[in-house]
């Protein structure tokens, strides 16, 4: 009767499709961890270099152009970066390229090193999905495997970088779409994304860490939702509106600087170089080089960095806006590394304004501004509402879903992964969506803006 029952149930396939994604994805996600310890490590040191040596911002532009050739000569495919590893989830072609990952990690090292303003999940994201191609390659596996491989390889490259497995999982399966979870992927995603944290914290990488100091009084675990204090909330669902607006503001900008310079420069290595003189006459603008770069680490006492914005005065009113600019340049013009981190910076430091304008805890308010920017200009906002608890702690868990679905829903049809599908829209009120994915809807709005500027010229 036992074993009737168990050759009938699924418990048998099941054990051995967890085996076989285990077994898959833990020798890829330990490679995958190690490399993205190497890029930690290397990435910090060209920082603080830069720090020591601030002359090196003036050779940006040469930088540029150097990033640009590398690319041209070894690996021109891979220059759609995280877009190419969704587009292969999405319908597999011509692959991953395996030189992907080290392409992207020594050209973000580059990007940093001169004091372009970048992230690092794109780095980390690409070593992933090229690592995660090699060994599907290797193992000869079927597309279907390897699409999933890629989703892997993905989660393990977020949740490393970050120190964050569980969102690194449930961003993997959460950003290929934006109105589906790809939950078939979910078991190799957590095995992948674990294991490539556990790699980073076992080669000694550390993360920073970050802290909200306002107390409420209120365990929202443990608590009923009647001892939630409907005022704060009011002025976060107010705060997170804006955070979706700067998400669409920083996508937007980014898209149109790619246009912009695309259409102006016929030769192709002028648009890095000249965005990297723009980069330099801002600095020189601004008199402070606290918009370049990561800002994680202080170049100097005072710097306005993530970790000031968690404390009153540790931002400038526009400090957000200073790092879209310097950010969407940087990137809307060739130089590598990702969109993540900075806009964990233009949300904390928004947070950090939005919380002074509303007379709000500003240490809570740059902590929903980090993840919620974030969730809107990826449109993940589940995934980033777990991250609010893997970095912040679980007790305001209800304030970062209230502001990361907030910031995702003001964020609108827009997004920094241009190959993000849109299977079902956003808003309940519209049914049927006209847009096959992120890129599509920006085209469509920027042809309809250009059409209604012909229209207002001729009148």
């Amino acid at each position: 009767m036992i074993k009737k029952y168990i050759s009938n149930s699924d418990h048998p396939s099941a054990a051995r499709y967890l085996l076989k994604w285990v077994l898959l994805t833990t020798p890829i996600s330990i490679v995958i961890g190690a490399l993205v310890a190497f890029f930690l490590w290397l990435l910090n040191s060209a920082i603080f270099f830069r720090f020591s040596h601030p002359y090196l911002i003036y050779l940006l532009p040469l930088a540029g152009v150097a990033i640009h050739f590398i690319y041209q000569a070894f690996g021109k495919s891979s220059e759609k970066g995280n877009n190419l590893i969704l587009e292969e989830i999405h319908q597999p072609g011509d692959g991953v390229p395996a030189k992907m990952g080290p392409l992207v990690l020594f050209s973000t090292v580059i990007t940093h090193l001169f004091g372009g303003s970048a992230g690092r999940e794109g780095t980390a994201v690409q070593i992933g999905g090229s690592i995660a191609q090699v060994f599907g390659q290797w193992f000869k596996l079927e597309k279907k495997d390897i699409q999933t491989l890629l989703m892997a390889g993905l989660a393990a490259g977020f949740g490393a970088v970050f120190g964050t497995p569980l969102t690194g999982a449930i961003f993997a399966i959460e950003v290929i779409a934006v109105g589906k979870l790809s939950f078939k992927a979910i078991v190799p995603c957590l095995v992948a994304s674990f294991i490539g944290d556990l790699t980073v914290n076992f080669l000694g990488i550390s993360h920073t860490l970050y802290h909200i100091d306002f107390n409420s009084g209120t365990d929202f675990l443990s608590s009923a939702m009647a001892q939630l204090d409907l005022w704060l909330i009011l002025k976060i669902i107010l705060a997170a509106a804006g955070f979706g607006l700067a998400s669409f503001l920083f996508s937007e900008l980014t898209q149109h600087i790619k246009n912009i310079f695309n259409t102006i420069f016929k030769i192709q290595w002028l648009i890095p170089f000249t965005g990297g003189i723009i980069i330099i006459l801002l600095w020189l603008l601004v008199g402070k080089p606290d918009y370049l770069s990561l800002g994680v680490n202080p170049e100097y006492p005072g710097a306005i960095t993530i970790s000031s914005a968690f404390t009153e005065g540790g931002a400038e009113t526009l400090s957000w806006l200073w790092k879209t600019i310097f950010t969407g340049i940087t990137i809307g013009t060739g130089f590598k590394g990702g969109e993540v981190t900075p806009l964990f910076y233009i949300g904390a430091t928004l947070g950090n304004t939005m919380a002074e304008f509303l007379n709000a805890p500003i240490s809570l308010f740059a902590a929903l501004g980090f993840i919620a920017v974030f969730a809107g200009a990826t449109n993940t906002p589940l995934a980033c509402t777990i991250m609010g608890a893997e970095l912040f702690g679980g007790t305001y868990i209800v304030f970062f879903g209230i502001a990361c679905f907030v910031a995702y829903f003001c964020s609108g049809n827009s997004g920094i992964y241009g190959a993000q599908k849109i299977i079902k829209s956003k808003f309940w009120f519209d049914s049927k969506t006209e847009y096959t994915n992120i890129k599509d809807a920006h085209d469509k709005r920027r042809n309809y803006f250009i059409e209604k500027l012909r229209k207002y010229k001729r009148a």
